[in-house]
């Protein structure tokens, strides 16, 4: 019965898309979490770049765990009311990567200084140069943000890492001994 089913040109079409769809999620997924983590969010590509919300402060806007997808703007591009992502130099900002809504904008010595906040923060942000603004949030990738929170959680990460990997193995071992079966049958 096995042998009616493996010959099925259905089974063969479908096992081929099945193969070439865990194949490509498999690889993309990995692909854009891997570059986000190695290049320590310094990775753009034609200007977008992918950050990970790390803290609460833009809930529910944007939670922790979420990615979002941020292009770089000129600065007298960005508004009032745009999210942006910068690199923070002072305080508790030293060094890291924050997303937060602008909410004042002027120009000090011809050089665009912004005032930010988290939208559930009581307090702004220390002022930051257009120089630390890596982008403005052009939208939240959903898809992506759940696929991120399942990888980094070990549960997740066998579901949809070491399972769709599973079935590739098991559709090409399948594969590799029809087609020994068809060499010793000639």
């Amino acid at each position: 019965m096995l042998k009616r089913i493996r010959k099925n040109k259905v089974y063969k079409i479908s096992s081929t898309i099945i193969k070439a769809f865990f194949s490509f999620a498999v690889i993309l997924i990995v692909l854009v979490i891997f570059i986000q983590r190695v290049s320590n969010n310094k990775a753009t590509l034609g200007g977008y770049s992918i950050f990970t919300i790390i803290s609460s402060s833009m809930a529910p806007e944007y939670n922790v765990g979420d990615m979002v997808f941020a292009k770089e703007k000129k600065f007298e591009d960005i508004n009032i009311g745009d999210d942006v992502v910068y690199l923070g130099k002072e305080g508790d900002f030293a060094n890291k990567i924050v997303t937060h809504r602008v909410i004042g904008k002027s120009t000090v010595d011809g050089k665009y200084v912004f005032e930010t906040k988290g939208i559930a923060n009581e307090i702004a942000d220390p002022k930051i140069e257009g120089s630390q603004i890596k982008g403005v949030v052009i939208f939240k990738g959903v898809l992506i943000s759940a696929i991120s929170r399942l990888v980094n959680n070990m549960y997740g990460f066998y579901f949809l890492l070491f399972v769709p990997l599973s079935i590739l193995i098991f559709f090409e071992i399948l594969d590799i001994s029809e087609e020994r079966k068809k060499l010793k049958g000639k």
